[in-house]
């Protein structure tokens, strides 16, 4: 139990240094001053029976304050709850930027229904306005009114094919507390976002709900169509750009937010396990070394420290206790970020267990042919 105890210290004092300072929260929008002339740009929300959360959300966007011309283009695929009849009567009387609901129909074979989605919209823009950029957002995403201009500035200031913020999950329940800031905690440590924006990065992730992408780059990166299998499409999309030469830009929101609820542990674990074994390429090996990894970083100091301490020994206690106290360290940043109290800190192993269950059970529903469900869909490998 010592080595283990070890092992894992060994493996908290790396990450906590030589993993991109992947805990810190202080990436935001780069520096950023106004064009000269502000380009045009095409917003795109995908939707599917969104009708709960589009009433927070599509508002936001038809309010956005852009000094040049900006056009929304929601895709209505394929709902049952009236979601694109909602969005016209929310246009109707908000007013603001120009709305265009449009559905594309049933997604071609090899296709997700989001990214078929995206395909339509962004064919739409291209035949109305010819943009320069194109900001795709969700359909759960709330923006603060200078949100648009703010990307669009950023974007142009720093020469960024693509910018993309992690937009500020809710956390109004008690699961929502506990799940969701390790959510943004995980994603950072398997993308450090000071390594996804070095240029010339070989790491290259992006946040869903809010990315503005230039339009040639989207073009010369042959997006959505290279892309058009992915379940996790942000990360393939930001690989794509940045394969074809592209530039790309990722860090935490402040005035970008999701207004959708995850009240009960059963939501928070749909929304992890559909995705997770993809994110491991459907790859036993991979779930093996994960679900290995995972218990040495998250699980061991825990088990270390109380064996230890059960046991009267020192030598196991010590290193236990000391890659736990890291653990919390690292993870304070995140709490701070999500107005949450520090004593949270001491239960990320328990969070971490329950990730680990979710990406097995990702595993198991792959192998039983139920793949990557979402809203009545199901996706297998690619």
């Amino acid at each position: 139990m010592a080595w283990i105890g070890a092992g894992s210290l060994l493996a908290w004092l790396w990450l906590l240094l030589g993993q991109g300072f992947f805990w810190r929260t202080d990436v935001r929008l780069p520096a950023r001053r106004d064009p000269d002339r502000w380009p045009s740009v095409a917003v795109v929300v995908p939707a599917r029976d969104e009708a709960a959360v589009l009433p927070a959300s599509l508002p936001t966007l038809l309010a956005q304050k852009y000094p040049g011309r900006a056009e929304v283009f929601l895709i209505d695929d394929g709902s049952t709850d009236g979601t694109g009849a909602l969005a016209r009567e929310l246009a109707a009387g908000a007013g603001g930027l120009p709305l265009t609901v449009a559905s594309p129909g049933e997604p071609e074979p090899g296709w997700t229904g989001k990214l078929w989605a995206v395909r339509h919209g962004i064919a739409l823009a291209r035949e109305r306005t010819a943009p320069e950029y194109l900001l795709l957002t969700d359909a759960d995403i709330a923006h603060e009114p200078d949100s648009l201009r703010e990307l669009v500035a950023a974007a142009r200031s720093a020469g960024l094919d693509l910018v993309s913020q992690m937009a500020r999950l809710r956390v109004a329940t008690p699961w929502e507390r506990l799940i969701v800031p390790a959510f943004v905690y995980f994603f950072g440590q398997l993308y450090p976002f000071r390594w996804v924006n070095r240029r010339g990065a070989r790491t290259a992730a992006a946040a869903g709900g809010c990315v503005l992408l230039r339009r040639e780059a989207a073009e010369r990166a042959g997006v959505p169509e290279a892309i058009r299998h992915a379940v996790i499409d942000d990360v393939s999309l930001a690989r794509a750009v940045q394969g074809s030469g592209g530039t790309v830009w990722l860090g935490l929101a402040d005035r970008v937010t999701s207004v959708r609820p995850y009240p009960r542990l059963a939501e928070l674990w749909r929304m992890v396990s559909r995705s997770a074994y993809a994110q491991l390429r459907h790859r036993p090996l991979l779930l093996l070394g994960t679900v290995l990894g995972l218990a040495l970083v998250y699980l061991a100091p825990p088990a270390a420290l109380l064996a230890g301490v059960a046991a009267g020994d020192p030598v196991v206690a010590a290193p236990g206790g000391a890659a736990w106290a890291v653990m919390c360290g690292t993870y304070l940043p995140m709490l701070r970020y999500y107005r949450q109290p520090p004593w949270a800190a001491p239960l990320l192993p328990f969070t971490a267990l329950l990730y680990l269950l979710m990406t097995v059970d990702s595993a198991v529903r792959h192998y039983r042919g139920r793949g990557a469900a979402w809203k009545g869909r199901t996706y297998g490998a690619p």
